[in-house]
């Protein structure tokens, strides 16, 4: 299981950081993500987040010697509210 999370953090970052490439180099150096680029870009980041949390929250009853299996994956809302 972790080694799924790390894949899709791994193919997510790749996919966040060639959107951002598009708007750095050739002809559309500087220009702005539109709207459904940034959209897409706002749903990367979050899932990377909540894909974290999720990998942190495995790692944690692992260590606590609880069952990582046990864990789930947070709503949106709760992950991005965290105030660490």
């Amino acid at each position: 299981m972790d080694e799924d999370l790390h894949a899709k953090i791994e193919a997510l970052v790749a996919e966040e950081h060639e959107l951002r490439q598009r708007h750095t180099s050739g002809a559309e150096a500087n220009a702005a993500l539109d709207d459904d680029e940034r959209a897409r870009m706002s749903s990367v980041e979050v899932q990377l987040d909540r894909t974290w949390d999720l990998l942190r929250q495995r790692g944690a009853r692992r260590r606590a010697g609880e069952d990582p299996e046990a864990t789930h994956e947070r709503p949106a809302g709760e992950v991005e509210g965290y105030i660490g």
